[in-house]
């Protein structure tokens, strides 16, 4: 009886999470174009969200230089950011994580529907200074998922958003490595999270040369606590990276 290694099985995991990613792109690119019901307002024929409904509920919002917590107009950063100042250079959201945005993502993530990823993208184009961070970003890496989430989903719901946003030669899908799969946290305050999340991020050995005094734009879709965005910073930070930042799509309050 011929045995089958697990390394090789492992080796392979990658190459097909990826082509599993590839083929879920390729799928939302087609998705979007076709008509359909504005999922907000049930308008036909309609985008994913009818422009009435973004202009209804996709609040431009003045947001801190570091965190992008919704801030008075006359703020530039959070007492938190001030006292504890974060490993990004600047953050930048497009929306408040509430309804109906909480539920397209909810939709988005959860439910397979990769089809959201261009709707959205062109909504992460709404968000303060982003024009400036795209502009400026000489590498642009979306926010990775552990291999368990990555085969529960079946595909990077950040990838897909940095597919749509990064300019032409700065998307790097695979520099960041997310080494270790954290317990759950949901209901876990941000100390808690960044201790959570010590080791889980590393850069690929192969390609930390790329680093080496660059600008680099982060990719997400939802920040909390900013935890997760913290240790990924720290991780490319320590690779020799110049400059940190992060673009998101939706920020907690």
């Amino acid at each position: 009886m011929q045995i089958t290694s697990t390394r090789g099985i492992s080796a392979r995991l990658p190459v097909a999470a990826a082509s599993v990613t590839a083929a879920a792109s390729a799928i939302a690119n087609l998705w979007h174009r076709l008509p359909s019901q504005c999922a907000v307002c049930r308008a036909w024929p309609a985008s994913r969200i009818c422009e009435r409904c973004v202009a209804r509920f996709a609040f431009r919002r003045h947001r801190c230089l570091t965190c992008a917590m919704a801030l008075p107009p006359d703020i530039a950063q959070c007492g938190e950011c001030l006292l504890h100042p974060p490993a990004l250079d600047a953050c930048t959201a497009a929306l408040d994580y509430a309804y109906p945005w909480s539920d397209a993502i909810t939709a988005f993530k959860f439910a397979g529907d990769p089809g959201w990823s261009g709707t959205l993208a062109r909504l992460m184009l709404r968000a303060p200074r982003a024009a400036s961070l795209r502009q400026h970003a000489e590498l642009v890496l979306p926010v990775p998922l552990s291999r368990e989430r990555l085969a529960e989903r079946g595909f990077n719901q950040a990838l897909l958003l940095a597919r749509h946003l990064a300019l032409p030669g700065t998307l790097h899908s695979r520099l960041l490595q997310r080494v270790r799969h954290p317990s759950a946290q949901s209901r876990l305050g941000r100390r808690e999270r960044l201790r959570n999340l010590q080791g889980a991020f590393a850069v690929e050995p192969r390609m930390a040369h790329r680093l080496a005094g660059r600008d680099v734009l982060l990719i997400d879709d939802v920040m909390t606590t900013g935890a997760t965005l913290q240790a990924a910073a720290l991780a490319l930070r320590g690779a020799g990276a110049r400059s940190v930042s992060a673009w998101v799509l939706a920020r907690t309050a």
